[in-house]
């Protein structure tokens, strides 16, 4: 039975999260009708793929071009209910023929990155087109060649016009992928306000610094808090890896996968959630535990008062604002128990860990220096 044609839908004709296809899935059913049409003049529309686990999805085409030597058809990505950047970006497959043995043949168009660092799936000078799509191209070209009885041998330009502008809102700059997107998909399908991608872009992070040599990486939980880091340290953009909330993504990761110096820098909510053992410090997945942190102020000499206060306060900024006016010293406390934390599960990974807690004017307001500089 034919899957129902992929079209885009208003957020509010269903409560529940839409799933969304991938800029890669987009990507093989744009080359795969682009191809047809290029053997037989005709654009396949809808056009169906099969996904990595079997399913098959039918698209509906939002531009097509026959031209001399050449045909190009695009796809309006419908990225679900998920916050990606590419949702409605149009993503499309200029198919050539080219020499017989020569394969497929992939290039950056318009919008498209290239790779300009070692450690990542694709080696430096290659479009940033990742393996899983690469291979859904490859089997598409495959499928329609043995139609029609053609070689397969094809040059498949990706393009996503408005993608340059789009990469800035990415990792890809610090990931050292200019020009542009990434071509991106494991499984051809996005899933609402999944945490994967965002994990697997700082595991990416991680892997482009190590094969730099990169010594020093910072996660930080924001803008402000990178930037007291930046402040700090003459570090290249690589270096960061945009942490966000996801502290556990990156500690796991950097425990099978060490570099000598992390710099942990977030705001004092964050880090309170991180030193009470919270890995997803979103507000969401994780609140602070107001008596854990009033037995944080008795360790650094609070009154009474002050950390009876604490227990029933309503955010953690309103316990920190009450502890400074007192001179109570209660965010080297949360750096502390913070260190550990993180130091719990890094276990006895070789990364030395450095903690910098911010205030939301982007201050400072405590330092644990690194392991191996820092008492007990």
């Amino acid at each position: 039975m034919r899957a129902p044609i992929v079209r885009r839908m208003n957020r509010k004709e269903t409560s529940a999260l839409r799933r969304g296809w991938t800029t890669g899935t987009c990507a093989t059913a744009a080359a795969k009708s682009a191809y047809q049409a290029l053997l037989t003049g005709v654009f396949p529309d809808p056009v169906e793929v099969t996904l990595p686990k079997g399913e098959r999805p039918a698209f509906a085409l939002a531009l097509e071009e026959l031209g001399q030597g050449f045909a190009r058809a695009g796809i309006v990505k419908d990225a679900g209910d998920d916050p990606d950047v590419t949702h409605g970006a149009t993503v499309i497959a200029s198919v050539r023929l080219a020499p017989v043995g020569s394969g497929v043949l992939f290039r950056a168009g318009e919008g498209v990155g290239t790779v300009t660092r070692a450690g990542l799936p694709i080696p430096p000078g290659e479009p940033a087109i990742n393996p899983v799509p690469r291979e859904m191209i490859r089997g598409v070209i495959a499928e329609v060649a043995a139609l029609f009885g053609a070689t397969g041998d094809v040059e498949v330009e990706i393009s996503i016009p408005g993608g340059e502008a789009l990469a800035q809102r990415t990792m890809n700059p610090r990931l050292g992928i200019l020009g542009g997107l990434s071509v991106l998909g494991t499984t051809g399908i996005v899933r609402p306000f999944s945490c994967a991608a965002w994990i697997a872009s700082i595991h990416r992070g991680v892997d482009v610094a190590r094969a730099a040599g990169q010594s020093h990486v910072v996660g930080a939980t924001g803008s402000t808090s990178e930037d007291a880091v930046k402040a700090r340290y003459d570090l290249p953009e690589m270096a960061y890896l945009d942490m966000g909330d996801f502290a556990g993504g990156l500690l796991k990761y950097l425990r099978a996968h060490p570099v000598p110096r992390l710099t942990l820098a977030g705001g004092f909510a964050k880090f309170v959630k991180l030193a009470q053992g919270a890995l997803d410090l979103h507000s969401a997945r994780s609140q602070v535990d107001f008596a854990a942190l009033a037995l944080l102020l008795e360790r650094a000499g609070a009154p009474a008062e002050i950390v009876e206060a604490a227990r029933g306060a309503n955010t953690a900024k309103e316990v920190l604002d009450r502890a400074e006016a007192a001179g109570i010293d209660v965010a080297a406390e949360v750096a502390r128990g913070a260190q550990a934390a993180a130091r719990a599960v890094l276990r006895d990974a070789p990364v030395d860990v450095e903690v910098l807690v911010v205030d939301r004017a982007g201050a400072v307001v405590a330092h644990r220096p690194f392991d191996a500089e820092g008492a007990a």
